[in-house]
């Protein structure tokens, strides 16, 4: 069965990957860009309290190379 992922906010996002080292590079309007000292980059919507579209937080966690259950 595959894994399950975890419902976040922007902000958790933000949370977690700001702990494994990415820092805020840019922001075009909503979408803020981070790195990685090492290369990765992700895009965050930064859209309030609402979750993070399913799909769209699987691409980030893929993105940053972190595992689901980091965000939880």
């Amino acid at each position: 069965m595959g894994e399950k992922f975890p419902v976040c906010s922007a902000s958790d996002v933000v949370r977690v990957i700001r702990k494994r080292g990415f820092v805020l590079t840019g922001q075009n309007g909503s979408h803020q860009k981070w790195r990685h000292a090492d290369g990765r980059m992700v895009i965050v919507a930064m859209h309030g309290a609402k979750s993070i579209p399913m799909g769209t937080l699987k691409s980030i966690i893929e993105g940053a190379k972190l595992a689901p259950n980091d965000f939880r």
